[in-house]
Formats: structure tokens, sequence, C-alpha cells
């Protein structure tokens, strides 16, 4: 009989319990969240060549994935050989690359994509297969179905050369110390120039220090034209990185700037207690030396460098008694004493699209 009872109290606890939670409301559960279709991409057999490294090679777009929270889904897309995507070790070796918040499609120019590949050890100019999926994240992970894409990476070439960049930035057009684009693939050439404000945007593109051939605008601003005089322009005072391209006979400018961030760089506002941190000041190229400069005034705080006033691109210092900072380090330099500094930031980025950004720059801080 005691058997029994026992039984029936453990029921009857049960049922009490039950009862409870729902006097509480209905308890919540991990609901099933699923990518509601298909991902699709813009081709799925992709040969790629040096020459048309800069165009566009594959755009991937999925449909909106719903959490049962009402917060941003942030998007990642994944590359791995075939071979690598099963078992207990299933993408592990994936090249993953975070595309943002609510964002549904990427873009893929030729470069990325051969560097991908050739990072995964696809064999150079014969097809070879990988599989792509998109992760999509908030308080958990979900994956799309993967797609296979057949892709032909090439070989990039060692390549050497400079051509030269006389403009209306230097004060007065000048090709012997005119701003130099290095060569980082085959018939393409990048560098840096910052405009000052009140100089004029014109510039001409040499193949030498010299005005034996050269390069003017053509049918349009961004058209190279052989011994054309006209000149090109950018859109104004600011810092850029110019691309040009003697395959295309085109090039082209983007923003582009490092700065010094931290709440060294400026005071709290009653609007922004970390408006230091939240605008960059911009530097300038100095493009004899290859260096970023700026002479800031700045309090006591903490120091580091950024790219385009984003969060994307940092450096700050693993051991802040060195001149050596290293990318996405949360470190920063300690600013003991108010006062004006002059600061430089040197980087070896000359093909980031293609080659990333290097682990370490050098900088210096010097109280003026």
């Amino acid at each position: 009989m005691k058997k029994y009872i026992n039984k029936l109290f453990l029921f009857g606890s049960v049922l009490f319990l039950g009862a409870s939670c729902e006097s509480e409301g209905q308890l919540t559960t991990l609901k099933a969240v699923n990518f509601p279709a298909a991902i699709e991409v813009s081709s799925s057999t992709i040969v790629l060549t040096e020459d048309t490294a800069d165009n566009n090679a594959l755009l991937i777009s999925w449909p909106k994935v719903t959490f049962p929270i009402d917060a941003p889904v942030t998007y990642a897309i994944q590359f791995d050989l075939i071979n690598d995507t099963s078992g207990a070790n299933a993408w592990q070796k994936a090249k993953r690359i975070e595309v943002g918040q609510d964002v549904l499609s990427k873009a893929f120019i030729g470069s990325e994509l051969n560097k991908i590949a050739t990072d995964l050890g696809l064999p150079i100019d014969a097809a070879g297969k990988l599989v792509v999926r998109v992760e999509a994240a908030m308080d958990r992970k979900i994956y799309s179905d993967p797609i296979t894409l057949t892709v032909t990476p090439y070989e990039k070439s060692v390549v050497f050369g400079e051509i030269y960049m006389p403009g209306f930035y230097q004060g007065e057009f000048n090709v012997g110390t005119a701003a130099a684009l290095t060569a980082i693939s085959k018939g393409v050439y990048q560098g840096y120039v910052t405009l000052s404000p009140g100089n004029g945007t014109d510039f001409k593109l040499n193949t030498a220090r010299n005005w034996d051939q050269y390069y003017g605008a053509g049918d349009t601003n961004n058209d190279l034209k052989n011994m054309s005089e006209p000149n090109f322009h950018l859109p104004g005072a600011g810092s850029y990185q110019i691309k040009v391209n003697l395959n295309t006979l085109k090039w082209s400018s983007a923003p582009y700037a490092w700065g010094i961030v931290g709440s060294s760089t400026h005071a709290p506002t009653p609007e922004d207690k970390d408006y230091g941190w939240n605008h960059s000041i911009p530097m300038s190229y100095n493009h004899e030396t290859k260096t970023w400069k700026v002479t800031a005034n700045l309090i006591v705080g903490a120091l580091k460098f950024r790219l385009n006033d984003k969060w994307d691109v940092n450096y700050g210092p693993a051991d802040a008694t060195t001149n050596t900072i290293n990318k996405d380090n949360g470190g920063a330099y300690d600013i003991a004493e108010a006062g004006t500094y002059e600061i430089t930031f040197t980087i070896n980025d000359v093909d980031p699209a293609s080659a990333g950004y290097p682990a370490t720059a050098t900088c210096t801080i010097g109280k003026k």
C-alpha cells in the first residue's frame, strides 16, 4: 500500500508543478529556424584569370531568415572543399567571410575568389570543386543547404614596376617627385595620395619619371588615352586609394585614410561620452616617405589606429613599449600627458583586396 501512496504523491506533485507553470505563462522553447529557400549564385562554373581579377566573379544571394527574436540577423558565407564538409570535423577548415547584419547578398571580385580558392588548396589552372553555404546568426547559428561551385583559379604573377601620378596635389605637376603606383598584378597598379584643400584635383599617369609616355582622360574621366591632353581629376580634397588597369585602360579611386582614434583624441561630449572612440582623426599620406602622418592635440587617454573611420580594419599594440602594432589587437597606447603630438603610421598594404592587410604595422608617437 505504501508503494501506491508514494506513486500517487509523485503523480500529484507533477500535476501541481504543471499547473504552476501554466499559471505563470507558457514555457518558451528553442523554436526551429531554417532558411526558407535555397541560396542562389550568379554562376556555378567560374574560370578566373588575372586579366579579369577586378571584375565581379560571383554573386551569392539568400532569403531573409526569421528568428523568434526581433533583432538583426548577422550573415556570413563559408567556402570549403567537398571532402572537408562531412564527418566529425566538417567545415572546420572553411574560409568564413562575414557579410553584416540583415544583408542578403555578397559579391566577390575575381581576385577575392581566387585567394579563397588557392588558400583552400584548389589546383592552379584546373577546374576544382568548392562548396559554399550561408550562415545566419542571432541567438544561435543556422546554415543554408550548400551549393557546389566549379572554380578554376589562376596563379598570380610575380610582378615588378611602377607608374607615376604627377598632379596638382604636389602644388605643381612634377613627375620626378610624383606618387608611385606599384604593380599588384600584370598591368594593374595601386597607390595612395592625399589632396590638400586649395590644391587642384587634376593629374596625369606616366609610365616613367619623364614625359615620353603618359595617359590623359579619354571618353570619360576614368578612361585612359595615350598622350591625351585632358587631365584626370579626383572628386576633391581628401585621401584616396588609386587603382590603374593598363589592360582595360581604366582607373578608379576610393576614399581611403588611416586615422587615430581613442579617448585621447577628444573629450566626451554631452551627446557622446565615447566621442573619441567613435570619431577618427584622419591622417595624411606622404607619398615620398610612404607614411601616414598627423599632428594633433591630444588629452590624457588611449590611442590606436583604424581605417576609414570604421573598426573593420584596426591596429593596436600587443606591447605598448614598442612601435609595432598588430591587426585587430585590442591594446592601445597610453597618452599620459596632454599636448601636441606628431604621429606617423607605416603599413605595407599594397594589395589588400587580394592579399589582405598585413599582421603588423609600425608607428611613432612624439610630443612636440
